[in-house]
């Protein structure tokens, strides 16, 4: 059972708590590079329970900043971009992405106080679409050599939705497989593919292995007549996971906190072989369901407009065929942050707890004064990790699933939904 203490030590991220501290030495989602086009409005956004200012510069850069002038406290979001900065329309002081303060227009003729002023400021990095944000101490590491940030552009789509909860909570969905025989069950599509697997075997074996980037999580589906249906999914520190793999590519999970009781689910899909432009599957029915400001259509305060009378024949939840409702009803529902003291888990819960164990360790290791896993600095960073991420194949019940992804001769048979 999760402690009390425990609970507190993986929720709650924001400045100088313990998991905050380890969120911050990673490289994190800041925002999506269409929110902040060249020449466009400063964004206001909340990132761990800090207020910031997201700006591109006259040059295009972008820049993280906090988002109150350090003058008297103007919000810096109705600021101007111009000279090389950011300008506060209080009083006119100019800021760079690095936080320098560049103008004290009001100030007399050569005075030397804007060099005493340093505005809190976050390097930015700007890779396929997705602007970075690194809040952590020191020089910032390398972006992880992951492929779904290294691919170029054409090969991954990204999206994101707010969430009214803990960061927790969500991702610890991506690490429970057994939901998928329940809660996105659609009653049509039991008949084949991974529907029909999931529907037709609902207690599935459960494994997880430590790994260099967290935990390895395996689900085991029998599948006549002699087959297993195996699942492949991952645990990445801190926040996110990759599910929903084939040979072709998988979906990125990413839980970015806004504060401890909201934060932002990102979804980036990666292909290695399609783009955007020839296929059809990118955020397939996800647009129809998430709103210009990013906000789902159907939320906790219209009841994710569920239609129990279709929980008869249609779906099992009554929430439509996407599967975003089903996730957000689910995680949401367990409140703002989910207390895991009065939580029971079971053998199929073996990821979720695994995940968990990981964290907290980090978690204290950094309060120690160490570094954590998968920050790259230096020769690391051409290191890529061997993360494998499946869940279309069935392989023969005398096969290992441990490793069948390294054996060639194993005849996989593609399955598909």
């Amino acid at each position: 059972m999760t402690t009390i203490e425990e609970n507190v030590l993986l929720t709650e991220t924001g400045p100088g708590t313990p998991c905050g501290e380890v969120m911050r030495c990673y490289w994190q989602p800041a925002a999506l590079s269409e929110e902040l086009p060249l020449g466009g409005a400063p964004v206001p956004l909340r990132l761990f329970s800090e207020d910031l200012v997201l700006f591109r510069d006259d040059q295009g850069r972008p820049g993280l900043l906090g988002i109150h002038c350090a003058h008297r406290g103007a919000d810096l979001s109705y600021g101007r971009i111009e000279d090389g900065g950011l300008r506060c329309i209080y009083h006119g002081w100019l800021y760079d992405v690095s936080g320098r303060c560049l103008e004290q227009p009001g100030e007399p003729a050569g005075s030397t106080f804007h060099e005493r002023v340093r505005k809190r400021a976050y390097p930015c990095r700007e890779v396929g679409g997705i602007i970075f944000a690194y809040m952590g101490p020191g020089e910032p590491p390398a972006l992880p050599p992951y492929e779904f940030i290294t691919a170029p552009e054409t090969h991954r789509s990204n999206s994101k939705v707010f969430q009214e909860c803990n960061y927790l909570q969500a991702n610890e969905g991506n690490l429970d497989p057994v939901h998928l025989s329940f809660l996105h069950r659609i009653f049509a599509r039991e008949t084949r593919g991974q529907q029909g697997l999931n529907a037709a075997d609902t207690a599935p074996t459960i494994e997880a292995e430590e790994t260099e980037w967290g935990v390895r999580i395996y689900s085991i589906r029998k599948a006549p007549p002699d087959q297993n249906y195996v699942r492949v999914t991952n645990y990445c520190l801190p926040n996110f996971s990759m599910v929903s793999g084939s040979a072709e590519g998988y979906t990125v999970n990413w839980h970015v906190p806004i504060d401890d009781e909201h934060h932002w689910y990102w979804q980036i899909r990666f292909s290695r072989l399609a783009s955007k432009d020839d296929s059809p599957r990118w955020n397939t029915g996800r647009r129809e369901e998430v709103g210009p400001d990013y906000r789902k259509v159907r939320n906790r305060a219209n009841r994710y407009r569920q239609d129990r009378a279709t929980m008869k024949t249609e779906t099992f939840t009554g929430l439509g065929r996407n599967f975003l409702p089903h996730d957000s009803c689910a995680t949401e529902g367990e409140g703002p942050v989910q207390d895991r003291t009065e939580e029971h888990l079971g053998a199929t819960d073996r990821g979720i707890m695994a995940a968990r164990s990981v964290l907290l360790r980090v978690i204290r290791q950094v309060q120690a004064g160490q570094d954590p896993p998968m920050v790259f600095r230096g020769a690391q960073a051409a290191e890529v990790p061997n993360v494998v991420v499946r869940n279309d194949v069935l392989i023969p019940n005398t096969v290992d699933w441990h490793n069948y992804w390294d054996d060639e001769s194993v005849d996989q048979e593609l399955v598909r939904a």
